[in-house]
C-alpha cells in the first residue's frame, strides 16, 4: 500500500457543520483559494507562562504492591489555558517515564521539579515548551513504582504498560483520575480530545511500543526513539547472556523509596522467571510487544542509531518488519550515533520533522509528510540521504560464502560456496575492534573473510543472517558474527562517551520559557574519528539453542552444530575501493558474557554462510566484485578503528549520568 493512503485527515466532530459549508463554498471559489484557508502548521499562539499545570492520579486497576489497594499513577499536565476557556479540546503529546525522579531526561539529565502546592514546574525536555504554546497538552506519566505514582516496577510487563495504557483511557474517557493520590475526588480529562501521541526514548520509548501492542483505542502515534521491542533481547541474544543481571537490578534502579519497601515479591519473581540460563519463559513472552504487532493501531516514526550497543539494532528489524506486515504508517530515521536522542544529533530538522508529524497525526494537517520519504539515514557524520521506502526497493537477502585462503584464519568472501575447515579459540579478552583490526593476520581468536577491493558500491539495507556450522571441542560455546567494513572513513566515534556527540556550553532554544523551566538547551557537534575500517553490524548467539532458541541445552564435544545468528538492522554502502568482511569467532568482550568454559571450535565452509540484504541483490554484488582483486593482502600492522565497546551497559537510560540539570531561565524559540 502506498505511503500516502494509509493517512487520514482528522477534524472532530464539532467542526462538521463549518466543514460543509467549506464543501459547497468549493463550488463558488478556486481551488487555490481553498488551499490557503487549510492550516498546515501549528503556530506558537498560546502563552506557556499562564498553561494550566496540574497533576492527577490515574487508577490503574491493578495492585502490583499488594497493599490491598488499586495502584494510582501520576500525571504530570501542562497544557494551553486558552483553548478550554473557548470550549476547544487539545490533543495530547505524552511521554511515560520510570526516569522523572531517580535519572533525569535528555542529555542534561533534567528532572521534574514541583511547587508548594504539587504542580509540576520543571518537566524534563522540550516538548512542553514547544508544543504547549502551539495548541496541545505535554503530559507525563511516572511509571507504577517510580516517583510518586503507586505499585511496582515490573520492566516492561503489565505494570509497567499499564501504567501508561490506563492514562491514555483516562484521556478518552475510559478509566477513572483523581486530584490526589488518596483521595476521593476524581478529575475528568474534558479539555482533551483524546488523540494522543506517545514519544520517549529507551525505557520511555520501550512503553510506548507496549501500548500501542495494546491496541488501545486513542493512541495515535508513537515516537519511540531507541526503544525495546522485545525485553528478551536486550538481556540476551540468543541464550547468549547481554548482560551479568537481570530485570530485578533494573527494576531496584528505578524504584522509588516507597515502592522498595513494598515490591519484594515483584523482584523475586523477576529473580525466579528471569533465569540466567538465557532460556525463554513466559515473563519474556509477556514483554515481546513484537508478537502484538497486530493490534497496533498507531502509526509509528522509529528513531535509533545504528551504532547503539546499550539497545541494539535487533530491536529494529523484527519490530519494523511487523509493523509493515500489518499495514502500519511507519516511518525511520537511522544515524550513526549510539544511544543517543536526535534532538543531540540532529536538532532543527528534528524539531521541525516532530512538529510537522504530530501536526499531521493529531491535529490532521495536511502538510505533506505523509508524501516525504519514509527513511532519513546518516551516511556519514551530518550527512544524510533518504529513502522512499526502507529497506528499498529491489533488497533482497543475498548468500555470502566463505572460503579458506592462503593462511588460516584469513579467508576469501563471495558467491562460491567454500570447502574445508577454519578453527578459532574463544578468547573472553578480546572483541569485535581486536578481531577487524588484525582481519588480514593469521590469530587463534577469530575466522575472518572478505572480498577482495570492491569496484563499484555495495548497499546493505536491513537485517543479515549469520548460519555456523561449528564443532565445540566443550560443552558451552558463544558465537559472535560481524560485519565490517574494510577502508578508510571518518565516522561519528561511537564508543566515546558522547557515543558520537559533543556537548557544548552554548544553548538554543526550542519554545518558550518560564522562571523554572527553560526551553533553552546545550547545543551539541558530531565527535567523528578517523578509522580504517567501520564494524557494520553483529550478532550472537549460545550455540547450545541450536534447536531451540528459546531453551539452551549441553553440546557434545566433537560433535557439529548448525546455528543462525540474527544481526542488528543496518544500512551502510561499502565503497568501492572498500571491502566487505565477515568475522566469526566467540565472546565479544562487553558486549557478551562469556560461557563457563573456553572452547576450541572448528568452523565447517561448506555449511557456513551470511545472508546479507544488498540493494540488487546478487547481482549488485557480482558487479560491485567484477574485476575486483581477490588476493588476501600480506600480514601487516593493526588498522585502527573506534576504542574497543565500553563495559555494557545494565540501563536502557534516558538521560546522561553525571549531567547537570538546566535550572536558569531563559526565552526563545
Amino acid at each position: 500500500m502506498p505511503i500516502s493512503t494509509c493517512f487520514t485527515i482528522w477534524r472532530p466532530l464539532a467542526t462538521a457543520l463549518a466543514a460543509t459549508a467549506a464543501l459547497l463554498a468549493t463550488f463558488l471559489a478556486p481551488a487555490t483559494a481553498q488551499a490557503q484557508t487549510a492550516p498546515r502548521e501549528s503556530r506558537p499562539v498560546y502563552s506557556y507562562e499562564n498553561a494550566v499545570r496540574e497533576a492527577v492520579w490515574v487508577d490503574t486497576r491493578l495492585d502490583g504492591d499488594g497493599d490491598g489497594k488499586s495502584d494510582r499513577v501520576a500525571v504530570d499536565i501542562v497544557r494551553p489555558r486558552e483553548p478550554a476557556r473557548k470550549g476547544r479540546k487539545v490533543p495530547v503529546i505524552m511521554d511515560a517515564s520510570p526516569y522523572y525522579s531517580c535519572c533525569g531526561r535528555g542529555n542534561e539529565s533534567q528532572l521534574k521539579t514541583y511547587d508548594a502546592g504539587g504542580h509540576v514546574v520543571q518537566m524534563p525536555l522540550f516538548y512542553d515548551n514547544y508544543f504547549v504554546p502551539r495548541g496541545y497538552a505535554f503530559v507525563g506519566v511516572d511509571l507504577a513504582g517510580t516517583n510518586r505514582s503507586d505499585g511496582c516496577v515490573d520492566v516492561g510487563g503489565r505494570s509497567d504498560i499499564q501504567s501508561a495504557k490506563a492514562v491514555v483511557d483516562w484521556l478518552n474517557g475510559r478509566a477513572t483520575a483523581y486530584t490526589t493520590r488518596t483521595g476521593t475526588q476524581k478529575a475528568k480529562a474534558d479539555w482533551t480530545n483524546g488523540r494522543t501521541g506517545m514519544i520517549g526514548k529507551s525505557w520511555d520509548g520501550t512503553i510506548a511500543n507496549g501500548v500501542a501492542a495494546t491496541g488501545v483505542k486513542g493512541l495515535k502515534t508513537i515516537v519511540p526513539i531507541s526503544a525495546i521491542s522485545t525485553w528478551y533481547d536486550y538481556y540476551f541474544a540468543q541464550g547468549a547472556p547481554l548482560y551479568d543481571s537481570g530485570p530485578d537490578w533494573l527494576s531496584d534502579y528505578v524504584d522509588s523509596p516507597d515502592a522498595r519497601a513494598k515490591c519484594a515479591a515483584v523482584q523475586q519473581k523477576l529473580v525466579d522467571q528471569a533465569p540466567r540460563t538465557g532460556d525463554r519463559t513466559p515473563l519474556w513472552t509477556e514483554r515481546d510487544y513484537v508478537k502484538d504487532a497486530r493490534k497496533v493501531r498507531a502509526s509509528v516514526f522509529l528513531v535509533h542509531g545504528m551504532q547503539d550497543l546499550n539497545v541494539r539494532l535487533q530491536h529494529v528489524g523484527p519490530w519494523w518488519d511487523a509493523l509493515a506486515k500489518n499495514g502500519v504508517q511507519r516511518k525511520i530515521w537511522l544515524s550513526q550515533t549510539g544511544h543517543v536522542d536526535p534532538f543531540d544529533f540532529r536538532r532543527a530538522q528534528w524539531v521541525d520533522t516532530l512538529h510537522r508529524w504530530f501536526d499531521h497525526e493529531l491535529l490532521g494537517y495536511d502538510n505533506g509528510i505523509d508524501r516525504e520519504p519514509m527513511a532519513d539515514i546518516e551516511r556519514h557524520p551530518d550527512q544524510w540521504v533518504t529513502s522512499k521506502s526502507w529497506p528499498p526497493r529491489g533488497t533482497s537477502a543475498t548468500t555470502l560464502r566463505p572460503a579458506n585462503g592462503t593462511r588460516p584464519g584469513v579467508g576469501t568472501l563471495g558467491l562460491t560456496k567454500g570447502k574445508g575447515t577454519e578453527t578459532f579459540t574463544d578468547d573472553p579478552a578480546l572483541s569485535e575492534t581486536d578481531w577487524a583490526a588484525r582481519i588480514d593476520t593469521s590469530t587463534p581468536d577469530k575466522a575472518g573473510f572478505t572480498t577482495g577491493t570492491l569496484t563499484g558500491d555495495l548497499r546493505l539495507s536491513g537485517a543479515s543472517k549469520v548460519t555456523v556450522t561449528a564443532t565445540p571441542t566443550t560443552s558451552t560455546a558463544h558465537l559472535s558474527a560481524v560485519l565490517v567494513d574494510l577502508g578508510p572513513d571518518t565516522i561519528r566515534d561511537y564508543a566515546a562517551s558522547g557515543e558520537g556527540i559533543s556537548t557544548l556550553a552554548d544553548r538554543t532554544c526550542w519554545g518558550l520559557s518560564t522562571t523554572g523551566d527553560s526551553a533553552c538547551f546545550k547545543e551539541t557537534r558530531a565527535k567523528t574519528t578517523a578509522v580504517d575500517y567501520t564494524v557494520v553490524s553483529r550478532g550472537w548467539a549460545d550455540l547450545g539453542t541450536y534447536a531451540d532458541a528459546g531453551k539452551g541445552v549441553p553440546l557434545t564435544p566433537g560433535k557439529a552444530y548448525t546455528i543462525t545468528l540474527d544481526l542488528g538492522a543496518t544500512d551502510h554502502v561499502v565503497p568501492a575501493g572498500h571491502r566487505l568482511a565477515l568475522i566469526v569467532a566467540g565472546t565479544d568482550k562487553d558486549l557478551i558474557d562469556p560461557p563457563s568454559t573456553r572452547p576450541t571450535l572448528t568452523i565447517d565452509l561448506a555449511r557456513t554462510s551470511a545472508r546479507v540484504p544488498l540493494v540488487g541483490g546478487a547481482a549488485a554484488f557480482a558487479h560491485a566484485t567484477k574485476g575486483a582483486r581477490t588476493a588476501v593482502p600480506q600480514e601487516a600492522g593493526a588498522l585502527d578503528g573506534v576504542r574497543a565497546p565500553r563495559t555494557a551497559h545494565r540501563v536502557p537510560e534516558g538521560g546522561r549520568a553525571g549531567a547537570q540539570p538546566v535550572t536558569e531561565p531563559d526565552t526563545g524559540w
